[in-house]
């Protein structure tokens, strides 16, 4: 059976591919490396042995970990199997960073800054306003030193486990050792080109690979930003523009590899399993939190909203059980299945 380990990056779409490893582990049995009382190994540290739970009874090794880190490849590798397929998920930069920006806008401490200035002004600013705030002057709101503002500069290439100390000599150096590491780095924006050539690495049936979208937000409170404010959020995040550029890259190369004409056919054949399971599953999708109920309402920050979705209430015992893995968000998911795995 397999072997995985995925590098969860944050507010790249990696909870979508997240969804679908728990439920193929599930189905497989696999055993889970989890994060020790948590749901995150140990962030924004970089990756250590120590942060995992401890083997199940009768287990003899690990088979798969999914959850948030920041990467260190040596610890890793102590832990898990030598032919583990490791796999990570990049978004397009400015993307990423606007919605990282969204989402952790209170619990990263150089964006909780610009809020709490910003918070004195009447009417309270909107999302693209806060994210202008902030890259016309990021310097005066980051502070390096800490930590906690990983996520605030260049947040793909600091989950990866680079920092701007690496933005030296050794940068290509650091990136072709990624490259070397990675079986498969995704892409978000050819999310399903990505899930077919993974469905090769990983010998799989497209059922495998249907998914939802999970974690997203409503469209209005996405800050569109204009060229220029796309301009300063390239430029502040330059390692993870470069970053994306070099995987993206690779990415084409693995594709043309596997025959563009072949890869297209089986983007059909998934999108129309997919459009044909969602029928089946779903009642409505985009459903505000407060019309959700519990185990289908997913983590709401206190600066976003993420929506949900409904099932349809006709389902058949089996249909219920595999449409609910489905749409559960990661919290609810990951409880249930250290819950299986440890009892607690």
């Amino acid at each position: 059976h397999h072997h995985i380990v995925f590098l969860k990056t944050h507010k790249t779409g990696g909870s979508t591919v997240q969804n679908l490893l728990f439920r193929l582990a599930e189905k497989e049995g696999l055993t889970f490396a989890f994060p020790y009382f948590t749901y995150q190994f140990g962030y924004p540290q970089r990756f250590r042995e120590e942060f995992v739970d401890e083997l199940p009874p009768g287990a003899s090794q690990f088979d798969i970990l999914c959850s948030h880190m920041r990467l260190d490849l040596p610890q890793l590798r102590r832990m898990m199997p030598a032919d583990s397929i490791y796999l990570t998920i990049l978004r397009d930069p400015v993307s990423t960073f606007e919605s990282v920006f969204s989402y952790y806008a209170s619990m990263v401490p150089a964006f909780t800054l610009v809020q709490n200035r910003a918070s004195d002004s009447p009417g309270g600013p909107d999302q693209r306003q806060l994210l202008a705030a902030f890259l016309a002057s990021p310097e005066s709101y980051y502070d390096p030193a800490d930590p906690s503002n990983g996520l605030a500069r260049n947040p793909m290439t600091f989950d990866l486990g680079l920092g701007p100390r690496e933005w030296n000599a050794s940068w290509a150096g650091e990136l072709a050792k990624l490259a070397e590491a990675f079986h498969l780095v995704m892409i978000a924006k050819h999310f399903d080109e990505s899930l077919v050539l993974l469905k090769e690495l990983l010998q799989l049936d497209y059922q495998d690979l249907v998914y939802v979208e999970l974690n997203a937000r409503p469209g209005p409170d996405r800050a569109q930003p204009d060229e220029e404010l796309r301009a300063r959020v390239r430029s502040w995040n330059a390692l993870d523009v470069l970053l994306y550029e070099h995987f993206s890259r690779l990415f084409w190369e693995k594709a043309r590899r596997y025959g563009l004409r072949r890869l297209a056919e089986g983007v059909r054949e998934l999108r129309a399993l997919a459009r044909r399971t969602r029928r089946r599953c779903l009642q409505r999708e985009g459903v505000p939190p407060g019309e959700l109920e519990d185990l289908l309402r997913p983590w709401q920050p206190n600066s976003a909203t993420i929506l949900g979705y409904d099932l349809r209430g006709n389902l058949s015992a089996q249909e219920q059980g595999s449409c609910l893995r489905l749409v559960l968000p990661e919290l609810q998911y990951h409880s249930y299945l250290y819950f299986q795995q440890y009892g607690r």
